[in-house]
């Protein structure tokens, strides 16, 4: 669907963002599972609460601007998801494992957060500063969970350093 105006773009990035935190769900249970920690499966369990919040105030955004999420590519997410489970294949160590796992989490975070940044910047411009608090209120979600991975990366970094 090609875009014409500035509203028809947010529409799209509002619905990559809807769409992605329906799908981070269920990429955070899979990280979860392949890092066999309890700690960073019980964080990515916490994280994928979050994301279900996220999506119902994702939701409420949409109510407030009078429009649906729109069909997006979900190539990223595939692509992402693909090239996980390909090199987590190739790492055995199990602390090399959970670092890998919570950066890939990192990484996930991080797309997010470039789009949030540029839709609350748009939110006030296109006259919806609800819409601006409800964006923010998620991406102060998402800053929260990132400082929490960095968090755990660095403790199994130490103790890699510890053990070696």
């Amino acid at each position: 669907m090609p875009i014409t105006a500035p509203k028809e773009l947010y529409v799209s990035m509002l619905s990559e963002l809807r769409h992605g935190a329906e799908r981070s769900r269920k990429v955070y249970e899979e990280l979860g599972q392949a890092a066999q920690n309890p700690g960073i499966k019980e964080a990515l369990d916490a994280r994928e609460l979050v994301s279900s919040q996220i999506q119902d105030r994702l939701d409420q955004c949409f109510k407030l601007i009078g429009e649906k999420p729109v069909k997006i590519n979900q190539q990223l997410h595939d692509v992402f998801i693909e090239d996980f489970r390909r090199e987590l294949k190739e790492i055995n160590g199990p602390v090399a494992r959970k670092i890998f796992v919570l950066a890939k989490a990192s990484h996930l975070a991080n797309l997010q957060v470039a789009a949030y940044n540029v839709l609350i910047a748009a939110a006030d411009n296109l006259g919806h500063p609800g819409v601006g608090v409800l964006l923010e209120s998620c991406l102060a979600d998402k800053l929260a969970f990132m400082e929490r991975t960095r968090s755990l990366i660095r403790e199994h970094v130490a103790e890699k350093v510890a053990h070696a």
